[in-house]
């Protein structure tokens, strides 16, 4: 069965029904991740989303039962060249398709994907629509250009009550969630925190009664603008306790203490993004999934400092306080997928975090 990709600049692909059957329509953006389809496309940070992989042949390894980000799958679309009918790999449970149709995800196979990159790569990321072959291209392109892409994708995906992870050791970790990956809980709880995940919009006075020795600021999508209301939260907790920022906890970070954020032509999406720490001069090659960045200039007149820098466009990649103990990356240490180069990050915010807890206990 054919099916379309119709993109708001009128460029249409067509192509071969992939999952489910339905139509959906969101912002098309590209991964050149050639492994972890299953982990980024389970990845809470592409809420809203139609996502291409760059790589050729996806689904070869199949689905599994362990490699999910999150529990439910938030992406709007997936658009491969093929999807391997039948995968071999000993932990395989479904194919792609088998998972898509599941899941309630459509895509598109058989394109090309090396053009549509392209196109993406030349007129910044797209609004899109995968959608059978009965619509009207000019009435789709028509609705695309009116339609307005949705803030709430932060509130869509973060956990609504608190809930609670056993760690084994005394240091408590409150990981405030705007989209969290399970990686990131895996990489806490393997150094032995004890974990407690709460709601993007938790008051820093209820975060605080919670006893924390950390604060983690996970991943999520969207802009950061829009939950403009966490930000003297943030800023709150950063004055009392370590906090460690990961992506869009990253910008959350960079905006509570004053900087700013703009949105990239396509953004970063991928697990071979060269990243450069400025003091050691160590080049890791990192795993990224965002949209925005925080703008180099405007950290001029906040107490934050660049620590690390993007090596292909020089964008601000890693922030640190001069005098908290607070620091964020733009990209993920946890990887989940992609490279572990950056892992050693979470034991520098174990060490802060170990470190502040003797001075309070003292």
């Amino acid at each position: 069965m054919k099916r379309q990709l119709i993109l708001e600049n009128g460029v249409t692909f067509t192509g071969k029904a992939l999952g489910a059957e339905a139509a959906s329509t969101g912002e098309v953006v590209f991964n050149t991740s050639m492994t972890g389809y299953q982990e980024i496309f389970t990845d809470p940070s592409y809420k809203g989303q139609i996502v291409t992989m760059t790589y050729p042949l996806i689904g070869n390894y199949g689905i599994n039962r362990d490699d999910f980000e999150s529990v439910i799958p938030n992406i709007h679309g997936v658009v491969v060249k093929e999807s391997a009918r039948c995968p071999s790999h000993f932990r395989n449970e479904k194919s792609l398709d088998e998972w898509l149709k599941q899941t309630g995800i459509p895509g598109i196979s058989g394109i090309d994907t090396r053009k549509l990159t392209k196109i993406i790569r030349a007129f910044g990321t797209l609004k899109g629509r995968i959608c059978g072959m009965d619509e009207d291209p000019l009435k789709v392109v028509k609705d695309l250009k009116e339609m307005v892409l949705r803030n709430d994708q932060v509130e869509a995906v973060s956990t609504k009550s608190q809930f609670w992870h056993p760690g084994r050791n005394n240091d408590r970790v409150v990981l405030i969630d705007y989209g969290a990956k399970k990686g990131i809980v895996k990489d806490l709880l393997g150094r032995g925190f004890e974990v407690i995940v709460v709601p993007y919009n938790t008051p820093a006075d209820k975060i605080m009664s919670l006893s924390p020795d950390g604060i983690m600021l996970s991943n999520g999508p969207g802009n950061p603008e829009d939950i403009d209301q966490v930000l003297p939260e943030i800023k709150k907790l950063a004055e009392k306790v370590p906090v460690f920022g990961i992506c869009l906890g990253h910008q959350l970070l960079a905006l509570a203490f004053g900087a700013e954020t703009e949105k990239m032509k396509f953004g970063h999406r991928g697990g071979n993004h060269p990243v450069k720490h400025l003091v050691t001069g160590r080049v890791s090659i990192t795993s990224q999934n965002h949209s925005y960045t925080v703008k180099a200039a405007s950290l001029d007149k906040t107490p934050l400092k660049v620590t690390h820098v993007n090596v292909n466009d020089g964008s601000v990649e890693g922030l640190a306080h001069e005098s908290l103990p607070v620091f964020s990356v733009q990209y993920h240490p946890e990887a989940s997928p992609g490279p572990e180069d950056s892992k050693q990050l979470f034991d520098m915010f174990q060490q802060l975090v170990t470190e502040q807890r003797g001075i309070t206990h003292a």
